[in-house]
């Protein structure tokens, strides 16, 4: 049986249920600040736009969060998608909520699906589900800031190359922009510094296990551009690229 696809504010009951699903999150991707403080607040403050899936025994099996955003011009034209990326539509949409900006943009945040319920079509789910959930809350298009799922393996690939890689069929080179571009999406751009990491060496080491006593670019796995190492100044930062997309609904 299929896992079926809930909106949190249907199943206010399932929020601890949610946030505490596994995934397979790099450590150090953890350690975001911005991140840190706000990704949390979308489920408590904003459950309707929380989706998730859950199989046939209660499990919470996948979820999907994204936010309302101001984003459009005052004369209605598509916003421009902004360089920080992830970390700027956080802040912004609780800005926005903060002061009652009328939002105009539904901004994906993340889909995640659970380790062991991988590889099954979960995440083209979560996201046709994510379009739908905005279409049905009134707005016209979502926009994401994809992390590439494959981009990882080749860290040194400047990201303006490898977003707009294309395979012989014309579709996206990377697997989950890919399923994003199947979905209906376009890739509009680059956000270069979409997260930002910066942490002291000793949390470096923790989080990778790696020694972090070398001056440049550090490879560390699972990120998707080396991590700049400072051992003079004790410190290391990993500044994220994302690939916007658009979907209009």
């Amino acid at each position: 049986m299929e896992p079926k696809v809930w909106g949190l504010a249907e199943r206010p009951e399932m929020l601890a249920r949610v946030l505490g699903m596994a995934d397979t999150w790099p450590e150090f991707i953890r350690q975001d600040p911005v991140g840190n403080a706000h990704y949390g607040r979308i489920a408590r403050e904003l459950p309707e736009y929380v989706l998730f899936a859950e199989d046939e025994h209660g499990e919470v099996v996948a979820h999907a969060h994204s936010l309302p955003v101001a984003l459009d011009g005052e004369d209605g034209t598509p916003g421009e998608l902004p360089a920080r990326g992830w970390d700027e539509m956080l802040v912004r949409a609780f800005t926005d909520l903060r002061y009652g900006t009328p939002p105009d943009t539904v901004s994906a945040v993340s889909i995640v699906v659970a380790p062991h319920a991988q590889g099954t079509g979960l995440s083209a789910r979560m996201l046709s589900a994510m379009r739908d959930n905005a279409r049905a809350l009134g707005f016209r298009e979502v926009v994401a800031p994809v992390r590439p799922s494959a981009k990882h393996v080749e860290p040194r690939t400047p990201i303006e190359e490898y977003a707009f890689r294309v395979r012989d069929d014309g579709l996206p080179y990377d697997p989950w922009l890919r399923v994003h571009v199947r979905a209906g999406a376009t890739v509009e751009a680059v956000a270069p510094a979409s997260m930002t990491v910066s942490a002291s060496l000793d949390d470096w080491r923790a989080w990778t296990g790696l020694p972090f006593d070398t001056e440049g670019l550090v490879e560390v796995p699972g990120a998707l551009v080396p991590v700049h190492c400072e051992p003079e100044r004790g410190y290391a930062v990993y500044v994220e690229p994302n690939v916007w997309v658009r979907h209009a609904l």
